[in-house]
């Protein structure tokens, strides 16, 4: 499932070779004239499909002008980028942690 949040794109669940087509499409259609923020902390279950996708997401937005910034990837997706050798186009993450004050 994908959802906006803000200027967030929220992508929740398995992205997989059974549903990647039509989350690829959905996300399309939800890039406009914001600088998207794709949220990836409730994606579940990844396969090598979901490369594809967020490549497809960076390509769309990029001949538009705009970018895409990738946050809370998992740590199955960082492993599948740096597999695959996409680092440069598929940049992940610097994690953070947050040390507010309650």
């Amino acid at each position: 499932m994908i959802s906006c949040d803000g200027d967030r794109i929220i992508v929740q669940g398995s992205v997989t070779i059974d549903n990647v087509v039509a989350m690829t499409q959905r996300g399309a259609v939800l890039f406009d004239e914001h600088h998207w923020v794709i949220d990836l902390d409730k994606v579940t279950e990844v396969d090598s499909t979901i490369i594809s996708m967020l490549l497809e997401w960076l390509r769309a937005v990029r001949q538009k002008g705009y970018s895409l910034q990738f946050i809370n990837m998992p740590a199955s997706l960082e492993s599948l980028i740096q597999l695959y050798g996409v680092v440069e186009l598929i940049p992940v993450p610097v994690q953070t942690t947050d040390q507010s004050v309650a």
